[in-house]
């Protein structure tokens, strides 16, 4: 009896593995559109894009140190992105409001939107996990931070025709925007 509940057991977590990256896009798959809050209470919408190219990266939790180090590096180079007709986006499952409080905090330069039921981590088939709390200080007040779920750190470059000509599942949060900057160079220059 002991054999057959752990072979369940293993058979279930094997499945609900496989699910939950059963929707995972592959480099040259079409992204469909998408949409979401955004930090200023809009609502940003995929199919609004005019740019060349389209960052998604998306990142666990709201004012962490790789999320912070992260968002900082494609704020510092959001002029070098916008010259080569870039958009950036960051996407968490924070509630707006956090992402309001980390904007501001960071003097961030690019749209950050909350995806606090996974439904854009589902799109792109990134995986997430429960969600949770942090207590963090904002202009000498503590706030605790909420988010609905906590995404895997990935990072996806879109073309114009939202084809994903990039993606990283294994991202180094203080170098992604340098390897993204460079991959796009690269790519531009094919």
């Amino acid at each position: 009896m002991k054999k057959i509940v752990s072979l369940i057991f293993i058979v279930t977590i094997t499945i609900s593995s496989f699910s939950q990256n059963a929707n995972e896009l592959k480099v040259g798959d079409k992204v469909s559109e998408f949409s979401a809050s955004a930090d200023d209470g809009t609502i940003w919408n995929s199919n609004k894009v005019k740019t060349n190219f389209l960052v998604v990266y998306f990142y666990p939790a709201a004012m962490t140190g790789g999320c912070t180090k992260q968002a900082c590096a494609y704020r510092d180079d959001k002029a070098s992105f916008d010259k080569m007709g870039v958009t950036v986006i960051g996407v968490s499952g924070d509630e707006i409001e956090n992402l309001k409080h980390f904007k501001e905090s960071y003097q961030l330069n690019f749209p950050l939107l909350s995806d606090a039921e996974g439904t854009i981590a589902k799109t792109f088939g990134v995986p997430t996990k429960d969600g949770g709390s942090i207590t963090r200080e904002f202009n000498g007040e503590s706030f605790l931070l909420k988010r609905g779920i906590t995404a895997s750190r990935w990072t996806f470059v879109l073309d114009k025709n939202m084809k994903i000509i990039y993606k990283n599942s294994e991202v180094n949060a203080a170098e992604d925007s340098e390897i993204v900057k460079n991959i796009i160079k690269n790519y531009t220059s094919n």
